[in-house]
């Protein structure tokens, strides 16, 4: 169950699209956001040179899905000079410190190591690392304090927008089952889940493979293509079967996406009982 917190998020530059020093005040890791561009003032910083846990974030070009690269080094100022130089997919970097610079080159091995499983079970962020390597050898007490270090950057990832370890489906066992909604239309079968972030279709739902020709074309269409070449959607005779959980900022998208045409995802995605999405979420008080 997550617990109230308070997080400080600082500008050193004024600007709340530059450089973001975020922490939750009673703890002492921090996240630094750097966008690409400004990283030669992140650089001179007394924060760079430090041992870190780091983060590069960008999208594929084929696909446009997000795209993350983990690292972690004892040189930070180096490393992240080198990745400049070398690595063309990123755009903004997001480095993990301690404010008393305690972190150290185990501490490091471990949660690089820890962060990769976790963005890779999560399925929301595609990642650039190949090998995952192996579970580095760490003392009980200290995995324990890399592990509460885990979840503070947890947070102020998520706080800063990379929600990198948060699947974009909840649970649905138990209470979390009954806000399962489906669309059973125009040949689709589909299961979703209406969340903080928009609407998730869930893994193993169905559409229909073929576009209605008022729909083909248009921009949910082609971005329906796109699924189809990512994988995200495969194609089975007449059907498209989803691989994996997909978030669309609305349910209407979604919908539409699954059938083949346009739609009014508020009325499309029902409860088991048949009430509309509207009914329950917009309509109740």
């Amino acid at each position: 169950m997550p617990t109230p917190k308070t997080i400080q998020i600082f500008l050193p530059g004024g600007d709340p699209r530059g450089i973001r020093v975020a922490e939750i005040t009673t703890r002492i890791v921090q996240v630094i956001e750097v966008p690409r561009s400004l990283l030669g003032d992140f650089l001179k910083m007394p924060e760079s040179d430090q041992v870190a846990v780091y983060f590069l974030f960008g999208q594929s070009e084929e696909t446009g899905e997000p795209r993350v690269y983990i690292g972690q080094t004892g040189d930070l100022r180096s490393r992240l000079k080198a990745h400049h130089d070398k690595k063309d997919f990123w755009e903004r970097a997001a480095v993990l410190i301690s404010r008393t610079n305690s972190l150290t080159q185990t501490h490091a091995l471990f949660l690089e190591w820890h962060c990769l499983q976790a963005v890779r079970k999560a399925g929301r962020y595609g990642d650039e690392n190949g090998n995952s390597g192996t579970k580095p050898h760490t003392p009980a007490p200290l995995e324990a304090d890399c592990l509460e270090i885990y979840e503070t950057g947890h947070t102020l990832l998520a706080t800063l927008g990379f929600p990198i370890f948060d699947p974009v489906a909840k649970p649905v066992a138990g209470k979390e089952a009954e806000e399962i909604f489906y669309c059973n239309a125009s040949g689709a079968e589909g299961r979703g889940q209406y969340t903080e972030e928009g609407f998730v279709v869930l893994k193993g739902s169905k559409g229909r493979a073929k576009s209605v020709p008022s729909f083909a074309g248009c921009t949910w269409d082609q971005q329906r293509g796109q699924l189809i070449e990512a994988g995200d959607l495969k194609r089975e005779g007449e059907l498209l079967v989803v691989t994996k959980d997909l978030l669309f900022p609305n349910p209407s998208k979604a919908a539409a996406i699954l059938m083949g045409r346009t739609a009014n995802g508020w009325i499309e995605w029902k409860t088991q009982d048949g009430k509309t999405l509207d009914a329950v979420k917009r309509q109740t008080p």
